[in-house]
């Protein structure tokens, strides 16, 4: 029997969605978020690394190497600190595209109902 599928929390969601394309560490993919999303989500740091945490233990990210860092950080000379990259795994990018899928078909049945399609509700 195949384990029941839970819909993802919309900071599981944006965070896999950073991720598809490409790896970023945990800042960048709470700045891609909020762009993402016209800054509607706003993922905090607690909330990041708790998410991250957890998808590690699922298998959906792992870490992978980064380059060292240089430059001046608070005024101070920041040099060779790696940043932890976090990169999609084959099942993480599995639970982001069956959401996807699980979302796509809850807007159809809402345009059944609406008799339009529900992006048009945007444009009031």
């Amino acid at each position: 029997m195949e384990p029941k599928k839970e819909p993802l929390t919309e900071s599981y969601f944006y965070i896999l969605l950073c991720l598809y394309r490409h790896a970023n560490h945990g800042y960048g993919i709470m700045q891609e978020a909020g762009e993402l999303s016209g800054g509607r989500v706003r993922i905090g740091s607690g909330t990041m690394y708790g998410a991250v945490s957890n998808m590690m233990k699922k298998g959906w990210i792992a870490e992978c190497d980064a380059e060292p860092e240089y430059g001046t950080a608070g005024g101070s000379r920041n040099t060779g600190v790696r940043k932890k990259l976090y990169v999609l795994t084959d099942t993480g990018r599995q639970a982001l595209e069956t959401e996807l899928v699980r979302l796509i078909e809850m807007l159809k049945s809402a345009e059944k109902i609406i008799g339009r399609p529900p992006e048009l509700l945007l444009k009031k």
